[in-house]
């Protein structure tokens, strides 16, 4: 039964540093920045420049086709009127030209309660005293060889809170995505046959940020349930 307590006690040690691991490292990768994506993914700061070439290009066009269509000289339906044409392929070229920078104070907005979750006093997460805990209250609760019962009652919890780490993190991924691609978006808009995908993107920047935040209250409201638990294990 020793030799049994020690393997399961060992496994316990490993599931509780890999938390720590986890924990550390992903928690302090997300935000609402691209540094981190940055620092992994060097290239998309310079294909930026190819989406920004990419998304002119369509404008233009754009812009000769409809013109092309109001003079008659290509059938089909109705064009949009010149003057309303010209003005809004210039806004969207200004647009494009700094999408950078708008899409940066957007995620800067959208930063200010992500950094103030994140930035909360609360009773720090420490997962090997939760392991200690564990085996302290199932020993009073339970006869016999509790340690088994802690460790999948810590595995249970474990693979609960990796799954949120790797949700935010994935979430954090395609927000840094939807930005280095801006510049197509804002292209879409140019036209009024494409006007909903520029729509639909600004919806899934603006969703994707308000979910990013909500990954980040939900494991703060975890860590704080799990420090109070460690501060006070009787108070649950």
């Amino acid at each position: 039964m020793k030799i049994l307590d020690s393997i399961v006690e060992w496994i316990a040690e490993q599931i509780v540093n890999l938390l720590d691991l986890l924990n550390a490292s992903i928690l302090g990768a997300l935000g609402c920045d691209t540094s981190v994506f940055l620092r992994y993914f060097p290239a998309a700061e310079t294909l930026y420049e190819v989406f920004v070439a990419i998304a002119i290009g369509f404008i233009l066009l754009n812009l000769v086709w409809q013109l092309l269509r109001n003079f008659g000289l290509v059938m089909g339906s109705e064009a949009e009127h010149p003057l309303k044409l010209l003005l809004r392929s210039a806004f969207f070229i200004f647009l494009v030209f700094y999408s950078d920078d708008i899409v940066s104070l957007v995620l800067k907005i959208g930063g200010t309660p992500y950094n103030r979750i994140l930035s909360q006093d609360l009773p720090p997460i420490d997962f090997v005293r939760l392991d200690a805990v564990l085996l302290v209250v199932i020993g009073v609760m339970a006869n016999g060889s509790v340690t088994l019962i802690a460790l999948i009652l810590l595995i249970m919890l474990s693979v609960n809170y990796i799954k949120m780490l790797f949700e935010a993190g994935e979430r954090y991924i395609l927000l840094c995505v939807i930005v280095f691609t801006s510049p197509i978006a804002f292209a879409m808009g140019a036209s009024q046959s494409t006007g909903n995908i520029f729509k639909s993107w600004c919806r899934m920047l603006g969703g994707q940020i308000f979910l990013l935040i909500m990954n980040v209250w939900c494991l703060r409201l975890f860590t704080n349930m799990i420090g109070t638990f460690l501060v006070n294990p009787l108070s649950l």
